[in-house]
């Protein structure tokens, strides 16, 4: 299995190609990025790990649970020079259209992410002693806690490397302790809102600090003042991927289950008709591996 983490690899893709040309945002040319760095993907991993999956983000129900979580990514974007508006509507259009033309299988649902989708289809390898090799396809380092499982890898497109680690278990457990500034979660000193109120800072953590409660992690509530307790379980259940809710577990199996792919004969007139030129020729690319 092959999951690919959409919107990542697309952002990423767009930015590449931005660096190096001039060319101006179009629904043209980012469906061709998104498109040819999939097929990539695919022609690299098939061989070895099969059917390719696209993880594709829905909102979180993350927010429901922790309201500042990703609070400061809109105002971010908008303070951008860049569409994003016109940059997501073109993800959800071609996200689509892979579904309808092409024999990949995209998962989307309202309120996952991407993150929980990987989480659970990499779950869903150890039931029943499947263990089913996995290459995960993303450069996010959230995804490193996954890496406890021994049919798991991870490529970074972002260093063109496999991401490795040699205790994911201490790893998740400091990411819990140190929070996430990038998706708006301070570390366990500090107070929700450090990161949307004016002028707010978070208190330093020290590594000190940090390698104390790992050396107890076992008795971290007795550890820790009730006040940071409390802070690190709020992290947990927005950070750690084992805390994603059931009934979100469940949706992401059933759609798993009920998506039918696209047959391959629909490649080549999809790319035809979308004027994708530069891929015609690489049509196969497209296709999962197949055996002699």
């Amino acid at each position: 299995m092959i999951i690919i983490d959409y919107s990542g690899i697309a952002i990423a893709s767009y930015f590449s190609q931005a660096k190096r040309s001039d060319d101006t945002l179009s629904e043209e040319l980012i469906r061709h990025l998104i498109l040819n760095s999939i097929r990539m993907y695919n022609t690299m991993f098939r061989e070895e790990y099969g059917q390719m999956i696209i993880a594709c983000d829905g909102g979180s129900w993350r927010k429901d649970v922790f309201k500042e979580y990703k609070a400061n990514r809109k105002k971010t974007r908008d303070a951008d020079s860049m569409d994003w508006e016109f940059f997501f509507e073109v993800l959800t259009k071609v996200r689509n259209e892979i579904g309808e033309n092409l024999p990949w299988m995209p998962i989307h649902l309202i309120g996952v992410e991407a993150d929980d989708i990987i989480a659970t289809l990499v779950k869903e390898t150890q039931e029943f002693g499947k263990h089913e090799k996995v290459m995960i396809v993303s450069s996010d380092k959230d995804f490193i806690q996954l890496h406890k499982y021994s049919n798991v890898k991870q490529y970074s497109p972002m260093k063109k490397k496999l991401i490795s680690e040699n205790d994911p278990i201490n790893y998740i457990r400091e990411h819990i302790f140190r929070g996430d500034s990038s998706d708006g979660v301070p570390n366990v000193l500090s107070k929700d809102d450090v990161f949307v109120v004016e002028g707010e800072r978070q208190t330093p953590l020290s590594k000190k600090k940090i390698q104390a409660w790992l050396d107890n992690y076992e008795n971290l509530q007795n550890e820790m003042p009730e006040h940071v307790y409390r802070n690190y379980q709020r992290n947990q259940k927005v950070i750690d991927l084992d805390f994603i809710p059931t009934n979100i577990h469940e949706q992401i199996i059933e759609k798993y289950n009920n998506t039918k792919i696209a047959p391959k004969m629909k490649v080549l007139n999809y790319l035809v008709v979308n004027r994708l030129n530069n891929l015609v020729s690489s049509a196969s690319d497209f296709f999962p591996y197949e055996k002699n």
